[in-house]
């Protein structure tokens, strides 16, 4: 049956590789089961009920793409995502977690209409690819920074805003050890090094009185906190279309970025094409409808799953055992409420180390190309608010293009999308 549904043979693969690949993909993004719920509680949610939506929407998107689109690529609640859905929405905007979640269910069924109506592929090749790469870039610094800041290693100031915290605090060296036990652990490319890096951190931090054991190992789920919280009509109204837009445009590029590397690396892209490529798309559609539901931020598709593609990794078969282990984890809650800020804090700072690489592939040779990228990585993490880095990106664009003369390079979708946000400041400066 396994043969048959998930063509194992025809993808030179057995299924136990396929189980051993997803087994490695699990390891290398578990560190989301720890720290999504604990950037998510900042904005008041109740930590076990994100657990728990963290868990099941991850294991339900998952899926979708294992058994409909027969790709070994996992999927869970996105690392820039729940810290734009925290620090910028709920925190800097004064938005209720509810009414955020309302707005993430919004971005989920407009992802879903776009994807089956095969906008979705029009809507990547109007956006610039400069922006597109110093959006990621952006973002990459922009949780370095809370990384950071919740690690207590940057602190604020009255006089220059930021400076360093003080290497005193105990707290403070933890997060310094963690920080350089877990780059060791990726530069020697340890299966789950992010997983290791945080237990490592934790561990000393009990060893030396400032973490303590878990209260149990295993305990039941508590949804209530989060299931079905989210409200709708509070999401629907106008003045939150940014924050859809904002949504929307991260987990476009961030999924469709994740897609064609992993399809890359496995050998999956044919005539410069991925096959199922519609399929693939709706997992994560589908994943943020229930993550919205069910109590978290939206779901895209992980770089990590690359792990397990290196790992043999071929086909949907291994989305099942990671599904399945996304599943097993909703009952370890307690564990992953033992676990420090300043044990996670590292992982924010090393997420951000791989997400700015992109900047490589802007074209910094044309100012037309570089000035808008520039603006773009510079505001998102100044700002604290990735919409406003993307505005300004893509104004900053049409004004570097139109003052070149370049006006073929600036496509209608650019065009509508700079005199919306031109308005926009319009409104806040009249406000």
């Amino acid at each position: 049956m396994l043969e048959r549904y998930f063509h194992l043979t025809e993808n030179q693969t057995t299924v136990r590789r396929e189980l051993l690949g997803g087994l490695t993909t699990f390891l290398t993004m578990a560190y989301i089961i720890v720290v999504n719920p604990q950037i998510l509680s900042q904005a008041g949610m109740p930590s076990e009920g994100v657990l728990f939506a963290t868990c099941i929407a991850s294991a339900a998107a998952t899926l979708v793409m294992g058994l409909y689109a027969n790709y070994p690529i996992a999927l869970a609640p996105g690392m820039s995502l729940n810290a734009y859905f925290t620090y910028s929405v709920c925190l800097g905007m004064h938005i209720s977690w509810q009414t955020a979640l309302g707005v993430v269910f919004f971005s989920g069924v407009l992802f879903f209409l776009l994807t089956v109506t095969r906008v979705r592929e029009q809507i990547v090749n109007g956006i610039p690819d400069c922006l597109k790469h110093s959006t990621a870039a952006g973002i990459g610094i922009f949780i370095a920074f809370v990384g950071l800041r919740n690690a207590r290693i940057v602190v604020a100031n009255p006089a220059t805003f930021v400076t360093l915290g003080n290497f005193s605090e105990r707290e403070v060296q933890l997060a310094c050890l963690g920080l350089a036990l877990t780059v060791i652990f990726l530069v020697r490319k340890f299966p789950g090094a992010i997983l290791m890096g945080i237990a490592g951190t934790t561990l000393l931090g009990i060893l030396v009185g400032r973490a303590h054991w878990p209260s149990a190992i295993v305990s039941l789920p508590h949804p209530s906190g989060t299931l079905l919280r989210l409200d709708v009509r509070a999401g629907a109204r106008l003045g939150l279309f940014e924050i859809i837009f904002a949504f929307l445009f991260v987990d476009l590029f961030d999924n469709v970025g994740t897609l064609v590397g992993v399809c890359e690396q496995g050998g999956f892209v044919k005539y410069g094409k991925i096959p199922r490529v519609g399929r693939a798309l709706l997992a994560d559609a589908v994943g943020t409808i229930f993550g919205a539901l069910s109590g978290t931020s939206t779901v895209t598709s992980y770089i990590e799953s690359a792990a397990g593609v290196a790992a043999g990794a071929r086909t949907g078969l291994a989305n099942l055992a990671v599904a399945a282990l996304f599943v097993v984890a909703v009952f370890f809650s307690p564990v992953a409420a033992a676990i420090p800020v300043y044990a996670t804090a590292p992982v924010l700072v090393l997420i951000g180390a791989l997400m700015v690489r992109s900047v490589a592939w802007i074209d910094w040779a044309d100012f037309t190309e570089a000035f808008p990228a520039f603006v773009t990585v510079l505001a998102t993490p100044l700002t604290f608010s990735i919409a406003t880095g993307l505005s300004l990106g893509v104004i900053s664009y049409t004004v570097a293009k139109a003052a070149a003369g370049k006006f073929r390079d600036v496509s209608i979708l650019i065009w509508i999308l700079t005199a919306l946000f031109v308005l926009r400041y319009i409104y806040l400066a009249a406000a």
